[in-house]
């Protein structure tokens, strides 16, 4: 019955038969409406404060307090000054979103980075397409005018930036050593056969 037990399913069913009842009787309250308008007169003279006292006593009774993730704990960013953005930053700090920010610091990042990225390519084809990319959105980043900081990325040179590619693939490859090949273990019954043999 969506969560309701049958009593509690009868009990409302009997209420509304009751106003049903009063209704139709011309708006004459019969004994258990009055009942019930005095119970609602006793609920609203309990102030708010004693139903919150009421409510916490009885969760805590209950055990809902128990383990909460700060218990014992200061809370954090508890005496810090506000800022007004704070649920957003603790938005992108509690779920991990990157990505997000104006367009001059997420260059500034991007840029940071984008020797790793060019590092893990493989083809110089691949290397020029990314770097063409990012100088396409320094430039376009730069003609905005929505503020926020300033763009003072600068564009790189995409030949420039493949010659770099190209050094660092080499220092590389001279900088790993060569490997020499795993020696094959044979089995224990394969060599007691070979020696037979």
């Amino acid at each position: 019955m969506g969560g309701m037990s049958s009593g509690e399913h009868e009990r409302r069913l009997a209420r509304a038969a009751e106003l049903r009842a009063a209704r139709a009787s011309g708006g004459r309250r019969t004994h258990s409406t009055d009942a019930d308008e005095e119970s609602r007169r006793k609920r609203n003279k309990i102030s708010d404060a004693a139903k919150a006292d009421y409510l916490i006593r009885d969760a805590m009774a209950r055990g809902e307090f128990d383990n909460l993730e700060y218990a014992g704990k200061p809370i954090p960013g508890l005496g810090e000054r506000y800022d007004p953005d704070w649920w957003i930053k603790g938005l992108i700090q509690r779920e991990h979103i990157t990505g997000l920010g104006p367009a001059a610091i997420m260059l500034r990042t991007e840029d940071a980075e984008l020797d790793q990225v060019l590092d893990k390519q493989y083809t110089e084809k691949q290397v020029r397409e990314i770097v063409e990319d990012f100088n396409t959105r320094v430039i376009e980043a730069r003609r905005q005018l929505l503020g926020g900081p300033p763009v003072i990325t600068k564009t790189r040179d995409v030949d420039g930036e493949v010659a770099r590619w190209r050094e660092r693939k080499a220092a590389r490859a001279t900088a790993a050593p060569a490997t020499p090949a795993p020696e094959i273990k044979r089995s224990w019954w394969r060599r007691i056969w070979s020696w037979q043999a």
